[in-house]
């Protein structure tokens, strides 16, 4: 029943999106921007609490509210370009797509050198991995499925154009190292929280996080360079991709050492960019969930 019920609204959105322009839907995407908050307060709660806990007094709640705001707008707007990038030919999605800094990938491709992107909940960023692969070639990802398998199925259709092949995170790993050993590019979103035993502690906004290591690990493993690829919008109707200068993974006699010198660099990164423009960024995780749970625990009390 559940199935039908997702099935029912993501077609009924897509025949709103395909049937209409950014000029009439973008400003009911403003309004439910508004409105979400007051219905989805869970997450919009999580959201505040991670403002709060990231920027502390250095933004004021309207501030806040207003990022709030226009991470449910992009959300929306990422949701209605998912919709139209269904089956979309290669020309016709490159022709919305700037590259910035391109040269980073080219000359690292005709050097034969193996490339790690990393990049995180920031953006178009379904986007971003189709517009790499359509632009620079074969790629290989990693996600976890959907709970609904009708829904799941459509994501996964649309994940794999181009030559783009997701693994099930779970496990992934073996896979990645089989694939960037037959020369295929690798892309990593590493922004999220993990458990103890699967990150290394790193800073993020100053505080203590979980950061998954398998980037620098597999940077390590194939003297790989690490390419961060971010993506943002000032219209949601072109993009920009850019690609930041690449990080090098020491390989020493410390491999322990290696590994947290190369994630934190990641980490900073990422940093830098969601400061630029925070409104973009997948602020309803709970990012800092294992270093501080009690601020999750008090804030959705």
């Amino acid at each position: 029943m559940r199935d039908k019920l997702y099935l029912w609204l993501f077609n009924a959105f897509r025949a709103m999106v395909r049937r209409s322009s950014p000029k009439i839907y973008g400003p009911i995407f403003s309004i439910l921007g508004s409105v979400l908050p007051f219905i989805d307060r869970k997450h919009a709660k999580i959201a505040m609490i991670n403002l709060d806990f990231a920027f502390g007094d250095s933004l004021s709640k309207t501030e806040k509210k207003k990022i709030i705001k226009g991470c449910y707008e992009n959300l929306l707007f990422n949701l209605a370009d998912f919709v139209k990038n269904q089956g979309i030919d290669k020309k016709e999605l490159l022709s919305k797509v700037e590259f910035e800094n391109e040269s980073i990938v080219e000359d690292a491709i005709k050097r034969g050198e193996k490339i790690v992107f990393i990049t995180a909940h920031y953006g178009n960023w379904e986007l971003l991995p189709l517009a790499v692969a359509a632009r620079f070639g074969p790629l290989t990802g990693v996600g976890r499925k959907l709970d609904s398998k009708p829904m799941n199925e459509i994501l996964k259709r649309n994940r794999e154009q181009y030559d783009i092949r997701v693994l099930d995170k779970k496990g992934a790993m073996k896979g990645l190292i089989s694939d960037m050993k037959e020369g295929r590019m690798v892309g990593l979103l590493v922004d999220q929280n993990t458990a103890e035993k699967e990150g290394v502690l790193i800073e993020f906004f100053g505080k203590k996080a979980r950061h998954t290591p398998s980037a620098s690990l597999l940077a390590r493993r194939f003297n790989a360079k690490i390419i961060p690829a971010f993506i943002t919008s000032e219209d949601r109707i072109r993009y920009k991709i850019r690609f930041y200068d690449p990080i090098l993974c020491e390989k020493s006699e410390d491999q322990q050492s290696d590994i947290l010198a190369c994630t934190q660099k990641q980490a900073d990164i990422t940093e830098k960019v969601i400061r630029e423009k925070p409104s973009e960024w997948f602020w309803f995780h709970k990012r800092w969930k294992n270093q501080y749970e009690e601020i999750y625990e008090k804030g959705l009390k």
